[in-house]
């Protein structure tokens, strides 16, 4: 499914609600549409496995969400394709980290941080949380997870 810009937002992490939702699934905030921080969050998570899509609708979902957070004037998006189940990559994750130097290439994105670097104790790491202090507290933060990339705007 790709992100709608009338879907409600989660005032915290700035994620899609389901209609009706009250609680983010992401953040477990309350949360009601619609509130003062819809307008601007800095930060989302976006999961391009949800579902189990093929890898182009999961490619597809990501233009959208890249294209969405732009005009929402997201800062970071944390994305969410997998590690696949046999341990050595899936295939969403390999397309996805394929398509992020492209994308960069063409100005869409500004920065890929991959999983394994983002950490707070290497000098890259202490610059990024400096730069975006609400990543310090990421859940991700240090524990090197292979299924995630961060992507800066």
């Amino acid at each position: 499914m790709e992100p709608d810009l009338a879907s409600p937002l989660c005032e915290m992490c700035g994620n899609e609600l389901e209609p009706g939702q009250g609680r983010c699934p992401y953040c477990r905030t309350p949360c009601v549409p619609g509130g003062p921080g819809a307008a601007g969050p800095l930060h989302r998570v976006v999961n391009l496995e949800r579902g189990r899509p093929l890898v182009r609708q999961a490619l597809d979902r990501l233009d959208a969400a890249i294209a969405t957070a732009n005009l929402q004037g997201v800062k970071v998006l944390t994305l969410i394709h997998g590690y696949g189940s046999s341990g050595a990559g899936g295939a969403i994750k390999e397309a996805v980290r394929q398509q992020l130097p492209f994308l960069l290439l063409q100005g869409r994105i500004k920065e890929i941080v991959d999983s394994e670097a983002f950490e707070g104790r290497s000098t890259r790491g202490k610059q990024l949380l400096r730069r975006f202090p609400f990543l310090a507290g990421h859940r991700d933060l240090n524990r090197a997870n292979p299924g995630i990339t961060l992507v800066i705007l």
